[in-house]
């Protein structure tokens, strides 16, 4: 199977530029995910088992629910429609959407129905324990009826339909494939994230949208390749009417299979540290790229690089539109300049990052002719947080403080190169002589510098401190650095 090359990211950004009018219909079972962190220190001593020592929590909306958060935090619109129970879990649920500004008149709370939740415990992240609260079962009549008026309301008002699907009752038994057939008769694409070996439930559907081992399950035998990939995604077409299939691949991408064609579209290498909910990002993201104009392989291409910003977070993630047209960017050519910020967009990529609940490093340099001592740095600074973010100074800068000789590469030139690098994660030139504004606005968790340096003459470190995070000192390569670079070179003329 050919594969084709990715389409330049100029249609892919104005498609991206478009999700602000779009509005999205979703349909599904919404799940409460709690997250709850600690340490451990020592076994019980009433069992074999070790003691968490709990040191925070959070709650974020999964399922259907982080279907939504999603949609809403790449710029659209979002129309929630289910049946949840009246219970805490679900009140949260209903909070958490009101607060994004969600209307949540389609959402239908019953005293007699459990809202799934799922409490996953983690030390030093690592996830030690999954506990699930849920009570499997499908609608009543009374609910049914209630959620296919909630559906018919609000279906004038989308561009585009989404069933999630978790297999936790709403969508049993038949309604799934009502709902299909009331969008068919409107006219309105529908898109499925299924759930199981039955794809009949889902006949009609404009795509389902299967991981690879799902797609498996439903064909009754295992896929790997390409060719497998096609012939399975088109046996379901074939017997499900379906127009197309967009199926996932983890490090492999996602394919884009209809019965008369198939496009394969290769995923960036990203450190991946949890794929909570990632098939909710690419459905969000596909379904609002489809809405807003893109073809299908302009969507999945869209849809491949949102997945791959959101594994690189921790718990269910979601994604925003910078942080998606950064990885689209990142996707296409050598320059990675996505990475480059200014400090406001610096500023708010950290805010989102620590949101998140990862930690963020700083350093900073001149960094003008690339060496092994720079690599060294900057690779044990990213080893000490979960994204680096680099100060370079500007060329102005770099010449107060080195001489009228320097640089000897332009600040554009040395931004791209820094930001191509893996260790790093976002590259802001600053104009000053040193980076103490940019490091009381970004406030890092940790700043990094040289062992050549003392806390006590680290710029920037007091104000770390003072928030609360740490200075690290790192040891250098002996006797690697640009002006011995320079040096060589001259000596050498």
């Amino acid at each position: 199977m050919i594969k084709h090359n990715p389409p330049s990211p100029e249609p892919l950004h104005r498609t991206i530029a478009r999700f602000g009018d779009v509005t999205v219909l979703v349909v599904g079972d919404f799940i409460l995910d709690r997250f709850v962190s600690g340490v451990i220190e020592r076994i019980s001593p009433e069992a074999p088992i070790p003691v968490l020592h709990g040191k925070g929590e959070s709650l974020n909306m999964g399922g259907a629910g982080n279907v939504v958060s999603n949609i809403v935090s790449l710029g659209a619109a979002a129309i929630p429609v289910s049946v949840i129970g009246a219970d805490q879990a679900g009140n949260n649920l209903m909070r958490m959407l009101s607060e994004i500004g969600v209307d949540t008149d389609g959402l239908l709370q019953r005293q007699d129905r459990m809202t799934s939740s799922k409490s996953r415990f983690s030390a030093l992240n690592q996830q030690v324990l999954r506990f699930d609260e849920e009570e499997i079962k499908p609608l009543t009549s009374a609910e049914r009826a209630k959620l296919i008026d909630h559906f018919q309301a609000a279906l004038g008002r989308a561009d585009i339909v989404i069933l999630s699907d978790y297999g936790k009752g709403i969508l049993l038994d038949g309604v799934a494939g009502e709902l299909i057939a009331i969008c068919r008769d409107a006219g309105k694409p529908v898109l499925v994230d299924p759930k199981g070996h039955d794809y009949a439930r889902y006949a009609g559907a404009t795509a389902v949208t299967p991981n690879r081992k799902e797609l498996g399950e439903a064909v009754g035998r295992k896929v790997f390749g390409d060719d497998e990939i096609v012939a399975a995604a088109r046996d379901l077409i074939a017997a499900h009417d379906f127009e197309f299939i967009v199926a996932t691949r983890s490090e492999k991408g996602m394919s884009v299979v209809s019965a008369e064609d198939a496009r394969h579209i290769s995923t960036q290498a990203r450190e991946v540290f949890d794929v909570s909910g990632a098939g909710d990002t690419v459905i969000a993201s596909f379904a609002l790229s489809l809405a807003a104009g893109a073809d299908r392989v302009h969507a999945a291409v869209i849809a491949n690089a949102a997945g791959g910003v959101v594994v690189g977070k921790r718990g269910t993630a979601r994604l925003n539109v910078e942080e998606l047209s950064g990885a689209l960017f990142r996707s296409h050519g050598p320059a990675h300049t996505d990475a480059v910020l200014d400090a406001s967009a610096a500023a708010r990529m950290v805010a989102a990052w620590k949101e998140e609940g990862l930690t963020v490093g700083f350093t900073n340099g001149c960094f003008d002719i690339l060496h092994a001592g720079h690599v060294s740095l900057l690779h044990a600074a990213r080893s000490q947080c979960d994204r680096l973010v680099l100060g370079l100074n500007s060329d102005d800068s770099v010449r107060r403080l080195k001489g009228p000789g320097r640089p000897v590469n332009n600040q554009h030139d040395r931004a791209c190169v820094l930001a191509a690098l893996a260790s790093v994660d976002a590259v802001v030139v600053f104009e000053e002589d040193t980076p103490l504004k940019l490091i009381e606005a970004l406030l890092p968790d940790i700043l990094v510098k040289g062992a050549d340096y003392t806390i006590e003459t680290v710029v920037g470190a007091d104000v770390v401190q003072k928030a609360g995070g740490r200075v690290v000192l790192v040891d250098l390569v002996a006797g690697k650095s640009t002006t011995n670079t320079i040096g060589k070179l001259r000596a050498a003329n």
